[in-house]
């Protein structure tokens, strides 16, 4: 199912898909349905209706094992931390996790996951028709990943189809790209995004669109109580209190002060420069370059919090590392 803001993506998607490509690219901001919008489309390439040219019936009994999600001829290659249903390979390169050890999921897509395409796409259909494999997020996949995906792109099997969504497609091959046609997804008009947060009764809605840079997915996660830490260190900072945003003790809260921290700078450099925010409200400052140096800086901070970090350290040269309103 789409959301309402894709019915003219969903037209342009269509028209695409009528000269066949092998692979598409549908890419864009995080939190705007993008994967909805390939599921959608992945479901209409295994419909078996005779008018599956407009849109899935939801009835053959393609339609219905897709959503029940046991389509013998759709593969899903998502990291070990989104996948729906984790399994557990008895030949994995990794070595198993001692008794009692809890491992976290892996946030990459591993070569092991691509090379299983080879088996799925190079056989035949189960049900005579085109087999699909959605890769999620692409940008996801480490080189060893990308390459032997790269080899499936550059000589598909006969029915096969690639449907690639990313949210950063700056950081996939090159090749990749090539091998790719270009479905780019847009965030919706805020108006709709607002007018559809409101039917999804989340609060303060037009304060987490803004904050999520208009991704409605985004905003309503927050909205529903994912945003809480942020909420707690948002308000922290407009007090000035440096005790309370420095007061984290796991990497969950180390990301999300991070990410306050550079949505803030942002909004300071980006009131100082233009005049306006964009993520909340903040004045401007004199020393706008430093903040958006900062910002950047904050960026990589972001990435590297997802690592075995001493949080309050981390957290603390961050802090320190402030220029001056």
């Amino acid at each position: 199912m789409i959301f309402p803001w894709q019915t003219g993506l969903w037209k342009q998607l269509r028209e695409r898909q009528a000269s066949q490509p092998h692979a598409l690219l549908i890419h864009g901001p995080a939190g705007i349905g993008k994967l909805a919008l390939a599921e959608h489309h992945a479901q209409s390439l295994l419909c078996e209706a005779e008018d599956a040219g407009r849109a899935p019936c939801g009835e053959c009994d393609g339609c219905r094992w897709f959503v029940a999600g046991s389509h013998p001829d759709f593969r899903r290659v998502e990291p070990e931390s989104l996948a729906r249903r984790p399994e557990e390979t008895e030949d994995s390169e990794e070595p198993a996790a001692s008794p009692g050890k809890r491992v976290k999921p892996s946030t990459e897509i591993k070569v092991d996951q691509v090379r299983a395409l080879d088996g799925f796409l190079n056989l035949k259909s189960h049900r005579g028709g085109r087999r699909v494999a959605l890769v999620h997020p692409a940008e996801a996949m480490n080189p060893n990943a990308a390459n032997a995906l790269l080899k499936g792109l550059e000589e598909p099997p006969p029915g096969a189809y690639f449907l690639l969504v990313s949210h950063r497609p700056a950081r996939l091959l090159a090749t990749i790209r090539s091998r790719c046609v270009a479905v780019p997804v847009p965030a919706p008009d805020p108006g709709v995004s607002a007018a559809w947060l409101a039917q999804q009764g989340a609060k303060s809605a037009d304060q987490w669109l803004a904050f999520a840079a208009g991704a409605p997915l985004m905003a309503l996660q927050y909205a529903q109580g994912s945003g809480e830490a942020l909420a707690r260190l948002r308000e922290a900072l407009q007090a000035g209190d440096r005790e309370a945003l420095g007061a984290v003790n796991d990497r969950e809260q180390l990301e999300a002060l991070a990410e306050v921290l550079q949505k803030h700078a942002l909004d300071v450099a980006f009131a100082s420069f233009c005049g306006q925010s964009r993520f909340g409200e903040a004045k401007p400052s004199g020393n706008a370059a430093a903040w958006l140096r900062y910002a950047r800086k904050a960026g990589r901070n972001r990435v590297l919090a997802r690592h075995p970090l001493n949080p309050r350290l981390f957290a603390g040269e961050m802090l320190g590392g402030m220029p001056e309103e």
